[in-house]
């Protein structure tokens, strides 16, 4: 059963703005997870293509936004102590939410966790969509028996920037092809539900609002693509092909897309 949560946390002292990336926080999980699982840690560390889980950045609750709309993809500034902050954590594998229940349940709110050379306290981990709209949790059949047969209208919105491989470059430019084949191939790895012969000659993009954003670090250069883009199938198409279209649609709020979702990059939402 896929899982989306939110785990919520408050600095101790401040947080420095470098360390506020998918990459420092996708440590911060590491270092959670190798406390009560090291063989689950080593696991996810070795896992290499269409990894299992799933990181964001890390956020800061604004009570001038509307957390459901937004997610910002890097802070501007450093962290304050005292702030209400949370990151998002996905699992794809079936198994994973259970084999993490040591984790859950030794959580202590006094306990500090270090975040570069901040420290942090976790006051808490939400899993429903009641409690807060990045966390949610479904299988992988509930997905498929809801999803539309008729819908042909998929509306994405990309938040953190977003590439994909191909051959041996970077490519930014969110096509049906690259961003449905993103979501099909960890579909594929973990639902137990494959579809076959799929393909996305049908889908095409009808109206787009995007731009690219470039990431340096101190090894590397990362291009990716943020923003909203609306996807239409046209043309006759079984109602099985619309429905298993329609299902990774829904399912990209978990999986993610495109590369380094681990580090942070390649969160969407699917918007009604």
């Amino acid at each position: 059963m896929p899982h989306s949560l939110v785990i919520n946390f408050t600095p101790i002292s401040d947080i420095p703005l470098g360390y506020t990336s998918g990459k420092h926080l996708h440590g911060l999980f590491f270092t959670l997870v190798n406390a009560v699982n090291p063989e689950l840690a080593e696991y996810f560390h070795q896992s290499v293509a269409n990894k299992s889980f799933t990181v964001s950045s890390l956020q800061v609750i604004n009570s001038n936004k509307n957390q459901d709309k937004f997610l910002q993809w890097q802070q501007q500034k450093t962290v304050k102590k005292g702030s209400n902050c949370w990151w998002k954590i996905t699992l794809l594998d079936d198994t994973l939410f259970s084999q993490l229940t040591k984790l859950w349940l030794n959580l202590r709110p006094e306990k500090p966790y270090h975040l570069g050379s901040g420290d942090l306290f976790i006051t808490s981990v939400l899993a429903s969509s009641d409690s807060h709209p990045w966390a949610n949790a479904m299988s992988y059949q509930e997905l498929f028996d809801r999803a539309s047969e008729t819908q042909r209208n998929i509306n994405l919105k990309i938040y953190t920037p977003t590439a994909f491989r191909q051959g041996k470059y970077d490519v930014s430019l969110p096509t049906a092809e690259l961003v449905f084949n993103s979501l099909l191939r960890k579909w594929q790895k973990y639902s137990n539900i494959p579809f076959d012969n799929i393909n996305f000659e049908e889908l095409y993009p009808a109206y787009f609002d995007i731009k690219t954003e470039i990431i340096i670090d101190n090894k590397s250069k990362f291009i990716g693509c943020i923003g909203t883009i609306n996807y239409k199938i046209l043309g006759e198409i079984e109602a099985i092909k619309i429905k298993q279209i329609n299902t990774l649609a829904d399912y990209s709020f978990y999986s993610g897309l495109g590369r380094k979702t681990t580090m942070g990059f390649g969160v969407l939402k699917r918007l009604n």
